[in-house]
């Protein structure tokens, strides 16, 4: 029977994480435990920058709008996954899987333009400091979050319309715990040649394009952080980036040993930790390290914890 996108497959089955059902209960309640971490952690953030008048500064804006990513980044998976490990048939859609497949990829490279973007603010702050606030303006800010967000889900949604128009005559098991593109092309009846070429050249220019401006960016803050003759007055500079740099390592440190080392000791158990790490981990650690490693996140939930406290005793 054809359907609408010229395709036999209706369904596709997710072979998720473990086969061994002994270990489901354990992986399902790591992951839920993940999950609510990352949930709440980043809700606290964006409440904290939001409420807070002393985070209503451009890194504090970028860092906002990085929680939403990361909520919505991890949701679009986790959810689904908690929902297989309970079930016996971990069936998913045509339909749900391109749009899984759609807005798991537009949240990852929305990440890492905002990431890029962090990193100029970064740039500008310290090589710049005087500059600063002419040159990171309101105006500025909100079109560099609006060109994040826009440019990857345009380039997304051309990638999901042409995967979309594939024809998939079977089989339809992914070997995963999600959709995305290299599982869906294994399983496509059409021609791919073409389309995997033109894939691997814009996922250079486009995936690799913020990563360069993220090394650019601390190559040249580095070489200003050296320049300062006090320890103090360099301990001071490097702080306002160290967090950013821990987020980046390791959001790019997973993905880059994932997509470029697959010949190490490949097994598809490993690629899957190595996937969970940067698809659920990261999202879940990034506000605990911009928490627990800035001064002005401190002192905002210090000042929430008082508002609170005071609230409760009127």
């Amino acid at each position: 029977m054809e359907t609408r996108n010229h395709t036999t497959v209706v369904n596709f089955f997710l072979l998720g994480i473990s086969s061994h059902s002994k270990d489901q209960p354990f992986i399902f309640a790591l992951l839920l435990t993940m999950y609510l971490v990352c949930l709440m952690g980043n809700s606290l953030m964006i409440a904290l920058i939001f409420t807070d008048h002393h985070l209503h500064t451009p890194m504090y804006f970028f860092l906002s709008n990085l929680s939403v990513v990361d909520l919505s980044y991890t949701s679009v998976t986790v959810p689904k996954m908690l929902i297989n490990l309970l079930s016996e048939k971990k069936i998913i859609s045509f339909p749900e899987c391109i749009t899984q497949l759609y807005f798991f990829s537009a949240f990852g490279l929305t990440e890492m333009f905002l990431l890029a973007v962090m990193a100029y603010d970064r740039y500008v702050a310290i090589c710049s400091p005087l500059h600063y606030t002419l040159v990171m303006s309101r105006r500025v800010c909100s079109c560099l979050v609006a060109g994040c967000w826009g440019i990857a889900y345009l380039n997304c949604l051309l990638h999901a319309m042409f995967i979309s128009r594939m024809s998939f005559c079977g089989p339809n098991t992914i070997h995963y715990f999600f959709c995305d593109i290299t599982s869906l092309l294994k399983l496509s009846c059409s021609d791919t040649s073409t389309y995997v070429l033109a894939l691997f050249i814009e996922a250079s220019v486009i995936g690799l394009g913020p990563f360069l401006c993220i090394l650019i960016s601390y190559i040249r803050i580095i070489g200003t952080i050296l320049k300062i003759h006090s320890a103090e007055g360099r301990h001071k500079a490097f702080s306002t980036c160290s967090s950013h740099l821990t987020v980046v390592s390791l959001f790019y440190g997973t993905i880059l040993f994932n997509y470029f080392c697959p010949s190490l000791a490949y097994s598809l158990e490993r690629d899957i930790v190595i996937t969970i790490m940067y698809t659920v981990m990261t999202p879940m650690l990034n506000p605990l390290i911009y928490s627990l490693r800035n001064k002005e996140v401190k002192g905002a939930l210090r000042r929430m914890r008082t508002r609170r406290k005071c609230f409760q005793i009127t």
